[in-house]
């Protein structure tokens, strides 16, 4: 076996950076930009009115403290013009502030009668409330650069700069394989021997989280028909994920086809709990993740190993993130102990409590942690307040 930073050292080496396709607009939340965006025109295009209320041109303010009303000057007109220094225009926002104007006024602190709007305080000055032209940015800048998430913001600018189809990381096209033949279909009453299927729903849960959407299916346990099986699914999927069948078992045949397939194992037994028998490997351009068929291996795995590729195939660093153990912990050396924790902030700091469970096959109270630590393998005790790296199960940022 291997450390898990070996692990991850060699699925480094075997996730070179994926395809390029185009989406469109309608299409590209929660995707990895692949092009530099720049300003098409100035941001604002034009002065700007910030706020609803009046323009006035601020040198009136030393003279007096009421205008007459000449117009209206509305958000999608064209501009218009104060024809006189001692009146005004009323504006709304967004609109163009209207020639020889260089200050608004807010409704709030007018008073408007008779078409003469009346200040009702002194504390006013030249370019108030106004958005000037090109102060965000200057036709031909940079606004986005490749690598960016496509979150609701970014696609504001992307709207705003007129992109109908957008450059994209392409996502690896995947098929999750559960195994095993005491599996039954959820829909099915599972009689004492069975379960029900639940970790080929879980790993597509994750994988939609990252904005992968996954098709499943499941393999029996019969070396000819997994054969038969993976060879016609590697033709189709960039990416096959496995939910058991890795270790030593007289059943768990997968190893053994993956090899007869031509497929390269680069990994198989790393020194951790859980998730042990964990497998990669790799034909051509396609991958394989085998993950242990235990909930908790699964999970566990997906997270600090599907990820650490994916990061890397997408091209961006992953996140770092570390959280204070909130109680003392031994562990049996030399294995790096992934656990189970719930989170919790206090003080700024992430405070990681153990979650109490009966093994890497509890599925029930791996619902109760919301991510987990890794605690290094030379040590066997850990005590409260020292810092460790923690994993989240739901996206929080690659």
């Amino acid at each position: 076996m291997i450390s898990v930073s070996e692990a991850q050292e060699i699925l480094s080496k075997f996730s070179n950076k994926g395809p390029i396709e185009r989406v469109s607009f309608e299409n590209c939340l929660n995707r990895l930009l692949a092009e530099n965006i720049y300003a098409d025109r100035d941001a604002p295009p034009f002065d700007r009115v910030a706020m609803d209320g009046i323009a006035i041109q601020s040198d009136q303010l030393q003279i007096r403290q009421q205008f007459i009303i000449e117009d209206i000057q509305a958000a999608g007109q064209e501009q218009k013009s104060l024809n006189k220094p001692e009146n005004c225009l009323e504006v709304m926002t967004g609109a163009v502030l209207p020639v020889h104007t260089d200050c608004v006024i807010p409704y709030e602190k007018l008073t408007i009668k008779n078409g003469v709007a009346r200040l009702n305080s002194t504390d006013h000055k030249a370019f108030q409330n106004t958005h000037k032209k090109g102060i965000d940015a200057k036709k031909g800048d940079q606004l986005l650069v490749s690598g960016t998430w496509i979150h609701p913001g970014v696609k504001g600018v992307l709207a705003t700069t007129g992109h109908t189809e957008i450059k994209v990381m392409q996502v690896p096209k995947i098929m999750i394989c559960s195994t095993g033949d005491e599996l039954v279909p959820i829909t099915h009453n599972p009689l004492p021997h069975q379960i029900r299927r639940s970790n080929v729903y879980m790993l597509q849960a994750a994988l939609k989280d990252l904005n992968i959407e996954a098709h499943t299916t499941h393999l029996p346990d019969d070396k000819n028909q997994l054969n038969a099986s993976i060879g016609k699914l590697l033709e189709e999927y960039d990416l096959l994920m496995f939910s058991g069948a890795v270790s030593k078992g007289k059943y768990d045949f997968l190893p053994t086809v993956l090899k007869e397939l031509g497929i390269q194992i680069h990994i198989h037994g790393v020194k951790q709990k859980p998730g042990k028998p964990f497998l990669f490997g790799t034909i051509g351009s396609k991958s394989v993740f085998g993950f242990p068929g235990n909930p908790s291996s699964t999970l566990v795995c997906f997270h600090l190993y599907f990820k650490w590729w994916y990061n890397h195939y997408l091209g961006i660093a992953p996140n770092n993130n570390y959280a204070y153990l909130n109680n003392e912990v031994t562990f049996k050396k030399p294995l790096t102990n992934h656990l189970l924790i719930k989170s919790s902030v206090e003080d700024g700091k992430i405070l990681a409590n153990p979650v109490a469970n009966s093994g890497s096959g509890d599925l029930v109270h791996l619902a109760l942690a919301d991510g987990f630590l890794s605690l290094p393998a030379e040590k066997d005790t850990f005590k409260k307040g020292e810092i460790f790296p923690i994993t989240f199960f739901h996206q929080t940022g690659l």
